[in-house]
């Protein structure tokens, strides 16, 4: 086996969690088996995001939207650690992050018509390229992609913490939030970098099947797909917002 070899940007795939897996009781990891738990936990989220839209004008609040993408991110980690407890965790995930991205699609459709429509569709249209991209072999998954694809995200995260510290500093990063050029520019690299994602995710969900990973893998990977969806997602939501501003 060389799972132990297989390397992602996506945290939850880990050296760490192959650690923990039993690989001889188990089942062994599908392809399959992983689409349909992705279809499963999308299915949850949308479900629950309708719902948090519904209800988003009553209940929902800004300290409480942050508190659940907090709790989203406490999931994942824990996902990482506690990879026997994925088919738990991994629903929890996506009814958390349903409820998260439904106040957020809320707060857009108010703002822009149609934006969400948009964003979904580009969102799965994307998923479904990037796919076609991957078994093609249009672009192959190489050590170097895979290090490339890792800073960018790297530089992305620290782009985005160091824009929330100065948002509660009362510190505004002008040129990632506005709708100047520079902005949709930066917009537009963040999409790309995170639809590039996916091919890495497919990598690593093949390359584990191949290499007999336990069927409870298979968990790991959906959560995996499902984390780089909603970034995805949420990145055509600000570019389409950027773009009809």
């Amino acid at each position: 086996m060389n799972l132990l070899n297989n390397k992602s940007s996506n945290p939850m795939f880990n050296e760490k969690i192959l650690d923990n897996l039993d690989f001889v009781k188990e089942e062994k990891m599908t392809v399959n088996g992983t689409v349909n738990k992705t279809i499963l936990l999308l299915i949850i989220t949308v479900i629950t995001a309708f719902f948090s839209w519904q209800q988003m004008l009553t209940i929902f609040s800004m300290p409480l939207m942050f508190g659940i993408m907090i709790l989203g991110i406490i999931l994942v980690v824990t996902g990482i650690r506690k990879p026997q407890y994925a088919h738990i965790i991994a629903p929890t995930y996506a009814f958390v992050e349903g409820l998260f991205i439904g106040a957020i699609s809320a707060m857009y459709a108010s703002a822009f018509e149609g934006i969400v429509a948009n964003a979904a569709l580009l969102t799965f249209g994307t998923l479904f390229l990037m796919l076609f991209i991957y078994k093609s072999g249009i672009i192959k998954v190489t050590d170097k992609f895979r290090m490339v694809i890792t800073m960018a995200i790297g530089a992305i995260a620290i782009l985005y913490l160091a824009s929330w510290i100065g948002g509660f500093m009362g510190f505004q990063m002008s040129f990632l939030h506005d709708s100047s050029p520079l902005s949709i520019g930066i917009s537009l690299v963040i999409t790309i970098v995170a639809a590039l994602t996916l091919l890495l995710d497919f990598d690593m969900i093949e390359k584990n099947v191949r290499s007999g990973a336990p069927k409870s893998y298979e968990w790991i990977g959906s959560m995996a797909l499902l984390v780089t969806i909603i970034w995805l997602y949420l990145e055509f939501l600000r570019l389409l917002s950027k773009l009809q501003d």
